[in-house]
């Protein structure tokens, strides 16, 4: 089993086998089968220690790679954020939504529109007034 091992498992063999070699073996486990899952078990960890490693050097390299193009975390970030802004208005959703405040915008101003000439009109009738004209000439003999 040490050839299995290489140096890498045994930690991690010990720990997994400790509920396995306590006495009892699950229900309809046979001592064969348990000992050639143990072998497996150690086998997979041993690869996925490997996996880590190599993944670990891939990265490392990787970032050796982006140093010497000069390209800083800073710059992925902004790259990352450049490109999720242009997939947000690429989207569906973001068009649509642009179109409905768009209408509601145009809506909006042709509403205030008609309004301030409603209020404009309404201030032209009440200048002509009676009573305002009445108002106007006693403010203006006020100011004299």
């Amino acid at each position: 089993m040490d050839s299995v091992n290489n140096g890498f498992g045994s930690a991690r063999m010990t720990g997994s086998m400790e509920g396995a070699t306590g006495g009892t073996l699950p229900p309809g486990l046979t001592e064969e089968e348990a000992e050639e899952l143990r072998v497996e078990l150690t086998k997979v960890e041993d690869e996925i220690q490997t996996l880590r490693q190599v993944l670990a050097a891939k990265e490392r390299h990787a970032g050796d790679i982006k140093r010497q193009l000069g390209i800083s975390p800073l710059n992925e970030i902004k790259q990352n954020i450049s490109k999720g802004w242009q997939d947000v208005q690429s989207s569906n959703a973001y068009k649509k939504t642009q179109e409905t405040l768009s209408q509601a915008g145009q809506v909006t101003s042709a509403a205030l529109s008609s309004m301030g000439a409603a209020i404009s009109e309404r201030i032209g009738t009440m200048r002509s007034s009676p009573s305002f004209r009445s108002f106007e000439e006693r403010v203006g003999s006020l100011r004299k």
